[in-house]
This record gives structure tokens, sequence and C-alpha cells, in this order.
């Protein structure tokens, strides 16, 4: 009998990327994703808010829909979503796990992701997370 951490002869990944993988580990990840943005920016906090993900991975495009506040994450495609993300998936994992604000920021201006959506939603976001920006400058300038 084959012990649960030794991938079996049919499956070439290994325990750790299976593990990874997972739907539910997903949803998890973008859940601290979430609560690690919305720690940085709390203005953001309030905002009720539908938004989809896609993450792109090799040939594949996993949907989400993201409901604020929350985060309530369920694998769907998010037909009334206000705002849709999209992002490579290993880029996503580095963002979810260790990325902030300047990361993101940087994502989003290298092209790595794109968001789609409501003019005013899409500006309203950018707005508060360029104050929550310019806040935590002069905070450090200060010390």
């Amino acid at each position: 009998m084959a012990s649960a951490e030794s991938p079996s002869p049919s499956d070439s990944r290994s325990p750790r990327l299976r593990i990874l993988s997972s739907p539910s580990d997903t949803k998890a990840l973008i859940e601290t994703a979430v609560k690690r943005f919305l720690e940085e920016v709390p203005a953001l906090q309030g905002l009720k808010l539908v938004a989809g993900l896609e993450l792109r991975g090799r040939g594949d495009i996993q949907q989400y829909r993201v409901e604020l506040p929350g985060p309530k994450v369920t694998k769907a495609l998010a037909s009334d979503a206000k705002v849709t993300l999209e992002i490579p998936r290993s880029h996503f994992n580095e963002l979810a796990t260790k990325g902030h604000i300047k990361d993101w920021r940087a994502a989003f201006e290298h092209g790595d992701a794109k968001a789609t959506g409501i003019d005013q939603v899409l500006r309203l976001i950018v707005q508060v997370v360029e104050r929550q920006e310019e806040r935590s400058r002069l905070r450090r300038a200060r010390h």
C-alpha cells in the first residue's frame, strides 16, 4: 500500500504540487490575497463589490467569483462582476503570499495583470489605493 505522500505511478506531479493545485487551496489563496490587500488599504474594506478573477495557467483558465465584503470565493463565472482581474497563475501565487500594494501596482503597470470593468469602480479603487500609498509615504518620511 502506497503512502499518502508518495505520488502514484500515474501521477507525475509531486505531492506538494498536487496539494497547491486543489480548488480549495486556490480559494484559500484568493481569500488570503484579498485579506492582505484590504489590510494594506483599509478604506476599501467596506466596499460592496463582485469581482471576477481569471487565473491563466498553461493552456488553462480558472474563473472565480469574489464577493466583498467577506471575501466569499466561489469557482464560477462571475456574470454579475463589476470588475474582472486577469492574471497568470504564477504571478498571482507570488502576489497573494508575498505581494504588497507596490507589487500589485507593478504587475498592472508591466501588463502582468489586467483589470477591466466599470470605469467608475476601477477609478475609485485606483484613487483609494493611490491615497493609501501617499499616506504610507508620508508616515515613512516622518519617522
